[in-house]
Formats: C-alpha cells, structure tokens, sequence
C-alpha cells in the first residue's frame, strides 16, 4: 500500500512517501521507515536499515572499510547536509550510493564482510512481535491476536534494546557488537617461529590455465616485492616468496584464510577463492617426512645390503665373467652305513583284557597303543 508523503523520516524528519505490506501469512505488516535520500547516503535499505549488499549493520560495515562518516545528526546543519546530498543524488542513474560509502569502491573484496555476510534470507525478522498482555496473563484475544503468545527468551538480552537512530549511524547498535565479537573469535592465520621463512602458500587454483603466473604476480604485488613466484599447475597450487618478512606478514594478515582474486583475461572467468597458507621451507618437509617413517622394531638385525658382485661394467662383460666362475665343489659321497638291525619294542598284551575294555568303552572312541603308559620308554628285542 502507498502513501504519498505519508510518513516522517526518523532520520531527517521530513515527510516522505511510504510503503506498507504484509510479507507473508502469519507475518506483521512492514512498512518503510526512512526516505530514499536518507537511505542512498548510507546504502541501505529503507525498511530494515541494514546494507544492500551485504546484510550487516551499518557499524560492521564502516569498522571493515575503515569509513569514518561524520555527517551532522540534528538542527540545521543535518538539513543542509541532507539538501545538498539530495542535490549530488540527482544527477546520478539513481543506484549510486551517496555519503562516504560512495567513495568506496571495492567494498566486495573485503574478506571480514563476505565472512559475517548473510547468504540466505532471514525471516526471523518479519514475525509478529510478542503480546505483552500475554506476558501478562491478560490477552483475550486468543487465536485473532495479531501478536506472538511467547515468553520472551531474555529479557534482559542487550538485543531487545535497539534503537534505529543508532542502527543508522552506526553507533551502541547491540547487533553490531554481537557481529564484531564473533569476528574476533575467528582463528587468525599465526606467522611462523622462524623469521626466514617468507614464502605464502596459495591453493585452490583450478584447472591449468585458469589462473597464470602474470596473474598471481600482479595481485600478489600490491603486498611487496616479489623474490620468485612458483605455480604447480598440476596441482593447482603455488608458492609466492616475498623479499622481505613484512610483506609476507602483510599479506597473509590481509588475507588470512582466503581471497578472491578478480582478473582479466582473454574469456571471462569469475573470482576464485584461493587458500591460503605460510610456506615451509624444503628442509622442514623433509623432516616432517623422516618423522613420518616408521621406525625399526628394537632387536632384528640390520638388513644386508645387495652385494655389487659385477660391479659398474657393462652386459657383454658381466656374461662373460658369469661364464668363468668356477662351480661350487661336489658334496662328498655318504660316509656312513645303514644300521644292521631295527630295534622295534616288544609289547606284550592280554587279549581278552583288551577285548573286555574295548567292549566297556563307547563305541565311536578309537583306541591306539601309544596312548599306553606302559609303553612309554619301553625297549623291546632287536629284529634281525
């Protein structure tokens, strides 16, 4: 629903026209808070009053591009101000910001706001608010309450106090200091003990081709000076050692986990978000490596080498000195004789004794002689 000039800007507090609609079923209706000169000189949106691009609070955004925005907020002096934007405004295609953020114009590369950035809608915010006659016990209304029936979770939570003056200027906004406090709690990339080592690691480079040497090195530049630059096409990976340990510092503070490189070449290829790391040195990997082996078990022996029984000659010349090694010298004939008698033990046994005690077992049990005690060590007659 519009209505022309029918609402004053909480900011300038002039009359504008302002829009009303109801977002979906069970939501509130919404209407638009701010005129669009007030809105255009912060980029954000007239409703919600957070940024176009990418969803924070106007706090979050001006801490990571570092803006410092001192427009006046009262009396005269916010009128002329606001007058003489509108002015600048109007010669423009009508999608340019105003204010300071204009002057910004590679806000979309900065790391810390695509990590806090919301990807997806949040519908949260459209709900109804909480009926306070229901806090109380006393709404009547039961289910034609356009209003929550919810206890509030905490009413003491900084959050449930915001104002949209602050949230316009970006000062004591609580979800800005709940957003800043989480990006402090993200790991940051530690530079390594050893102060030689200047070399960062960048991973994630697609297929070969897609991004170069030339292209690698142009935005690896704006750090400082390059040493070497090595890209491992195969692997999609590279390695860029600075001169000096402050640029590598610099960039990988900068950087921390990842980055988009944006470039330019023959067809069109989008940004890449790229790993990335501190390098080691070759020594350290190989180190790494040796402690990766596994060690001997204690008390075998060492094992012996291959014996160089030839040498370094050639072919021809190994057959040939294979051919004149003499054989290994016949095993002597057999020096001893085969026994004259085979003593096999005499075992005497009672016949029915046997047949008495083979009748009183079960019959699937086998019995064999050996398992005789009496035979044990017995000797018997020799056999001629």
């Amino acid at each position: 629903m519009k209505d022309r000039h029918g609402a004053e800007c909480k900011i300038c507090q002039r009359p504008f026209t302002n829009f009303r609609w109801m977002p979906g079923k069970g939501m509130r209706y919404k209407k638009t808070e701010v005129c669009q000169t007030c809105a255009k000189m912060k980029n954000v949106c007239q409703t919600c009053l957070l940024d176009l691009e990418f969803g924070l609070p106007v706090q979050v955004r001006d801490h990571a591009l570092q803006i410092d925005d001192d427009m006046p907020k009262q009396g005269a002096n916010r009128d002329f101000y606001v007058q003489n934007q509108e002015r600048e405004l109007a010669l423009t295609d009508g999608t340019t910001p105003g204010g300071a953020i204009a002057k910004i114009t590679d806000a979309g590369s900065n790391e810390l706001l695509r990590k806090l950035a919301r990807n997806q809608p949040y519908y949260q915010r459209n709900k109804p608010h909480i009926c306070s006659f229901f806090v109380k016990g006393e709404c009547k209304r039961g289910e034609e309450c356009p209003y929550r029936h919810e206890k509030p979770s905490d009413p003491d939570d900084p959050l449930s106090h915001q104002n949209m003056r602050d949230r316009y200027y970006g000062s004591n906004d609580p979800v800005a200091d709940k957003l800043l406090n989480r990006a402090k709690a993200m790991p940051v990339l530690q530079p390594p003990e050893d102060t030689n080592i200047t070399t960062i690691y960048a991973g994630d480079l697609g297929p070969p081709g897609t991004i170069t040497e030339a292209d690698l090195r142009d935005y690896f530049y704006q750090f400082g000076e390059i040493r070497s630059l090595n890209v491992l096409a195969n692997r999609g990976c590279a390695f860029i050692a600075f001169t000096t340990r402050q640029a590598a510092e610099r960039a990988a503070d900068q950087l921390i986990v990842s980055v988009t490189l944006h470039f330019v070449t023959v067809d069109y290829v989008p940004g890449r978000r790229l790993k990335i790391r501190w390098g080691r040195p070759q020594s350290q990997n190989q180190e790494s490596e040796e402690k990766k082996k596994v060690e001997s078990v204690a008390g075998l022996p060492n094992p012996c080498p291959i014996p160089d029984v030839f040498g370094d000659e050639a072919g021809p010349s190994k057959r040939l000195r294979f051919d004149n090694i003499p054989m290994p010298p016949m095993p002597p004939p057999a020096s001893f004789a085969p026994p004259a008698k085979l003593n096999v033990p005499n075992v005497t046994y009672d016949a029915n004794e046997t047949r008495s005690s083979s009748m009183s077992q079960p019959v699937d049990k086998v019995y064999y002689p050996s398992q005789d005690p009496q035979r044990l060590g017995a000797r018997g007659d020799p056999i001629e």
